[in-house]
């Protein structure tokens, strides 16, 4: 593996931006009216501190997530729509906007960090991050393709 204070470096920085996403659909289920939104935006609230768990057993030496060789489909939805301010009201519409397009933003930091790396272990590890965060995006694309978009 790379030099350990840059692995450790680059793990801190991504259980940072997991407890930020965590905050983020914490605040985001507190802003919705319907029980249903609340507890969708709190479920994934709690997978992301799932991720940030998994991010300090790698960097605590106990485990080593890999991504698996399974594509996951892109729906592609959250590329075409409109940017939505997630300090404005938000509807169920606008909240599921903001996480496709906040969980594509991850996806693409993990894959950016992957390639910047020259170390296997830790291109692998944000390979599998990236992954992650793809089926946390295609999951918000489904719900906005099955809710919103078949309502109009």
């Amino acid at each position: 593996m790379a030099d350990k204070n840059k692995v450790d470096e680059i793990l801190d920085f991504a259980i940072e931006r997991e407890q930020k996403a965590h905050d983020f659909y914490m605040d985001l289920a507190k802003k919705m009216d319907r029980p249903g939104m609340k507890e969708i935006f709190t479920h994934f609230a709690g997978e992301e501190l799932g991720h940030k768990a998994k991010l300090q057993r790698v960097k605590e030496g106990k485990k080593l997530l890999t991504p698996t060789s399974t594509k996951i489909m892109d729906l592609k939805i959250g590329d075409y729509l409109v940017d939505v301010n997630p300090n404005e009201e938000l509807d169920y519409q606008k909240a599921l906007i903001v996480a496709m397009k906040r969980e594509k933003s991850s996806y693409k930091l993990y894959n950016d960090i992957a390639a910047s790396t020259g170390d296997a272990e830790v291109k692998e590890l944000f390979l599998a991050l990236a992954q992650e965060e793809a089926k946390h995006k295609l999951r918000f694309e489904v719900e906005y393709d099955e809710v919103i978009l078949a309502e109009n």
